[in-house]
């Protein structure tokens, strides 16, 4: 893993900051997740300080962008692009700029063979790992770099988490890395080494959050209860004695902490296989972030809870709430470095606060009422090398989210996979699969897999090793499925 810039990826940064410079009608494409609402923010962000004016950004879904125009003067495409034909509509007129870290259609040197401007920034071109080691937003803000704004770096290290880039050793790398080194020089990252790995840090009291495990299924998934039990026999207070509040896991003592570690990797190895009993700890604990000027026992407050909420607003069909908030927290964080503060700012900044609050609500209600028919109305199906549920009904933009929910619910030694309907005007499938990070320890990259598996039925797929999706013809679902066991055979240990 690489923590500086390679040569030529650093060159490619330059021309993309000329290109930027030179061009007044700039178009901004964006995916529809955290890591690409965190992208937009990042762009959108560069172009007001240096004073451009007629932009405009839109975040959109990657099946549009095999047809996307190409109508401005330059058009940038942010975490996507590298895996699509964007450039189709593209004339001799035409200038394209595109910073992704998905794998590429299109080699280094395809910008040697087109006759219009076109420059593609990808980290997998320079031997860097795209689900690792830097994200989208982790390459907008590289950009942002460039032109000297440092500022924009936790905005990258937020797009880093709600792109799982963590996902595999608990802690930002490579890349990732020398963004975080800027974000804490910044003051605008404190970093908690030896955390416990649970969401909601801020937010959850600690036995809720416990409750939610679901990488190994303990006797504490899904029992509050039992999670409370556990807290009392390790003679760890349940009350905060400052507010007489919930204990929260940012309100833990070091000696706590240590103590709830040592027995969640103690339970975690009696149900895993010997083999796998090295990777426990990473389940278990890891590094947490947190943004320091954000208020303590908020969403905010914590880069994986702030994430949510990104992906919350794109799920909804609300990115403009998203970009709203993170522009305003911009604006306000240089503010707030001058020891000033803006009554403006933070009023508008709570108006936006109350409507995400109440997408937030919806957004959880969704997921709960869906998750609760998860093994009822939606059985969970078990073949030998995967387990699936029909998740008719449920909007396909979230059936992810559900599908690593029904984990907990569900065999963890196999991925879980969902299927619905792409939408009401497309009958087509989008199916989802997650799965325990311990599967990917072994080496398998399901999003490589589900790729192929999805091309050989007419369809298109990928993502992370743990994380991945696709498109398929609603005729083939039983082919899909099938398919996917016999790829997996032979690859899974189950016991």
């Amino acid at each position: 893993m690489t923590e500086n810039l390679p040569p030529e990826m650093k060159r490619r940064y330059e021309e993309a900051k000329k290109l930027i410079e030179t061009s007044e009608d700039i178009k901004i494409y964006s995916h529809t997740d955290c890591d690409g609402i965190s992208s937009g923010a990042i762009l959108t962000g560069i172009l007001n300080k240096i004073g451009k004016k007629d932009f405009d950004i839109e975040i959109v879904n990657l099946d549009v962008l095999e047809d996307v125009p190409i109508e401005h003067e330059l058009t940038i495409f942010s975490d996507l692009g590298s895996g699509q034909p964007v450039d189709k509509n593209a004339d001799e007129d035409s200038k394209i700029l595109i910073l992704d870290h998905h794998p590429p259609l299109r080699d280094i040197d395809y910008c040697d063979t087109v006759d219009y401007d076109y420059l593609e920034i990808n980290p997998i071109f320079y031997g860097i790992d795209g689900s690792q080691e830097i994200c989208g937003g982790g390459l907008c803000y590289l950009l942002a770099k460039e032109f000297g704004f440092r500022d924009l770096s936790w905005i990258g290290i937020l797009a880093a988490i709600g792109d799982i880039q963590n996902g595999k050793t608990g802690k930002l790398e490579g890349l990732n890395r020398t963004i975080l080194k800027d974000a804490k020089e910044e003051g605008l990252v404190n970093v908690i080494e030896n955390d416990l790995s649970l969401y909601g840090r801020q937010t959850r009291p600690l036995f809720v959050a416990l409750s939610y495990f679901s990488d190994v299924k303990l006797e504490i998934s899904n029992d509050q209860n039992k999670a409370l039990d556990l807290l009392k026999r390790l003679n760890i207070n349940t009350r905060n004695p400052v507010n007489d509040t919930s204990i929260r896991v940012c309100d833990l003592s070091q000696e706590d902490k240590f103590k709830l570690i040592k027995e969640l990797i103690f339970m975690v190895t009696r149900e895993i296989p010997s083999r796998y009993a090295i990777h426990a700890p990473k389940l278990v604990m890891g590094e947490s972030y947190e943004f320091a000027n954000e208020e303590k026992y908020t969403f905010l407050r914590d880069a994986s809870e702030f994430s949510t909420a990104m992906n919350a607003c794109v799920r909804n069909e609300r990115p403009e709430v998203a970009l709203k908030l993170l522009d305003l927290t911009i604006k306000r964080n240089e503010i707030l470095k001058d020891n000033t503060v803006s009554v403006d700012i933070e009023s508008d900044r709570a108006v936006v606060l109350d409507e995400l609050d109440e997408i937030s609500k919806g957004h959880r209600y969704y997921l709960r009422t869906n998750v609760e028919q998860i093994g009822n109305s939606k059985p969970i199906v078990q073949k030998e090398n995967l387990q699936y549920f029909d998740g008719n009904g449920i909007r396909s933009n979230v059936v992810g989210t559900i599908a690593g929910m029904a984990l907990s619910h569900g065999d963890w030694r196999k991925p879980m996979i969902a299927f619905t309907q792409v939408s009401e005007e497309n009958e087509d499938l989008k199916i989802s699969l997650r799965c325990s990070k311990l599967l990917a320890y072994d080496g398998v990259h399901f999003g490589s897999i589900i790729r192929e598996v999805a091309q050989s039925l007419g369809g298109n797929g990928g993502g992370h090793d743990v994380a991945c999706g696709a498109y398929i013809p609603k005729e083939r679902r039983d082919d899909f499925i099938n398919l996917m066991n016999e790829r997996l055979e032979g690859r899974l240990v189950l016991d």
